[in-house]
């Protein structure tokens, strides 16, 4: 194994921003009230996160094929989550409940 070089240690603290912000993002579903705080907590980090670890990877094997891949799996999976959370608050604000309606979680109180 070579020496470190800048694209490696920039890849490298990629890598652990992004698993940090997944992290929260997995902490935040569990702590947060509420569908719509849930919902917040699950797209905005988490799809940082993954876009931090999918630039780590280019970062690290930076030919036009991976490279390309890689895109193709960042805007998918934007486009995606955006069109999921759309649905998902759009549920909780048409079930009348979006604030506190615990089904989010498997740590909410149940329902009286």
């Amino acid at each position: 194994m070579g020496p470190l070089t800048a694209l490696d240690v920039a890849a490298a603290a990629c890598v652990l921003l992004g698993a940090g912000l997944a992290f929260a993002a997995g902490v935040g579903m569990v702590r947060f009230p509420g569908t719509l705080a849930r919902m917040h907590a699950a797209t905005k980090p988490q799809v940082f996160g993954l876009l931090l670890i999918l630039l780590a990877m280019g970062l690290r094997d930076p030919g036009w094929t991976v490279v390309g891949m890689l895109l193709l799996i960042g805007v998918f999976q934007v486009v995606t989550v955006a069109v999921a959370a759309y649905v998902v608050g759009r549920a909780a604000y048409l079930g009348e409940s979006p604030e506190d309606d615990g089904t989010a979680s498997p740590f909410s109180e149940p329902r009286a």
